[in-house]
């Protein structure tokens, strides 16, 4: 494989961090108090220009601007749960997206800096991951109708975004019904390419038993965001034997930073990518405890490795 990571440059590429490596967004009890403006001071000094968007921020663009232009950083993404498999949640789905562009715009409003936000998306109808129960066996598989609702919705939201200059990215996810590689090729085969994009999760994708090379290979031209994560096989292994939850198994230690785990791939993700042109975010995540694992060590060290990787 010809890898083109010389194509990876910081003038088209931008590199940002998400916030659950201070905290989790999912599970609130996960948290050792560590405030948004530490998180945001430890992330550019790890080298990052980005973040996504954690629940601790400051929902008031007034205060939450300032801050991030305080430390040299720009906000990667809003993430936006969508319900468009289940009843009378299409409405509210879509007020939900608005409200984050308008958000977007606040943020963002009389800036030419090239590094725009954009909207994460991912279906969380008759999820399970943020369940007490099993993660794998209980993962949901939708119905023709639930298909036709979520296709239909997605394309809604999409055109919304496209209409405010920003690209909807669906963010295939452990424990929902756009986990399995035919859902994650199925989502891709009948949605439209002008309206959804994929967002590449190198491990919710490893962990599900997805190859995140072969993904990035074949969509390579859609996949217009990034998050860079590892996984530890051997956790993925014991939330399947032992049958844990999605919160027991980040309690376990699944997720960690590139290079710290288990995926031995991310220079060939990164070259098909690169080869495809990538321009956009990549962002280095890892849903760890962080009384187990410091943050900011963790941080640097996603960091350092993709300075190896990729030269800066």
């Amino acid at each position: 494989m010809v890898i083109h990571l010389h194509r990876l440059t910081p003038a088209k590429v931008w590199l940002g961090v998400i916030p659950t490596l201070w905290w989790n967004d999912d599970f609130i009890n996960i948290d050792i108090g560590i405030p948004y403006e530490q998180a945001l001071s430890e992330m550019a000094l790890a080298g990052y220009v980005g973040c996504g968007v954690g629940h601790k921020f400051p929902t008031d663009p007034k205060i939450l601007r300032p801050a991030l232009e305080l430390r040299g950083l720009r906000i990667s993404e809003p993430w936006v749960s969508t319900y468009f498999t289940i009843k009378a949640m299409k409405r509210h789905t879509l007020d939900n997206v608005d409200a984050q562009l308008d958000f977007l715009e606040a943020m963002e409003g009389g800036s030419d800096d090239p590094r725009r936000a954009d909207l994460v998306v991912s279906e969380f109808g008759r999820a399970v991951n943020p369940l007490p129960v099993a993660l794998f066996p209980n993962c949901p598989d939708f119905s023709e109708d639930e298909w036709k609702y979520l296709i239909e919705g997605l394309h809604e939201a999409g055109d919304k975004a496209r209409a405010r200059k920003r690209r909807l990215c669906y963010h295939p996810h452990l424990g929902t019904g756009v986990m399995k590689a035919e859902a994650i090729h199925r989502l891709m085969d009948e949605t439209e390419p002008g309206l959804v994009n994929m967002l590449l999760d190198t491990a919710h994708q490893a962990a599900a038993g997805v190859d995140p090379l072969a993904l990035a290979t074949k969509y390579a031209d859609r996949i217009k965001h990034v998050h860079l994560k590892d996984i530890r096989a051997e956790v993925v292994d014991e939330i399947h034997h032992r049958e844990l939850s999605f919160q027991q198994g980040i309690e376990a230690g699944i997720f960690t930073v590139p290079g710290d785990g288990s995926i031995q791939t991310f220079p060939e993700i990164l070259g098909a990518l690169a080869a495809a042109n990538f321009a956009g975010w990549i962002c280095v995540e890892a849903e760890q405890d962080p009384a187990k694992a410091n943050p900011l060590q963790y941080a640097k060290m996603g960091r350092e490795y993709l300075r190896e990787v990729l030269g800066w």
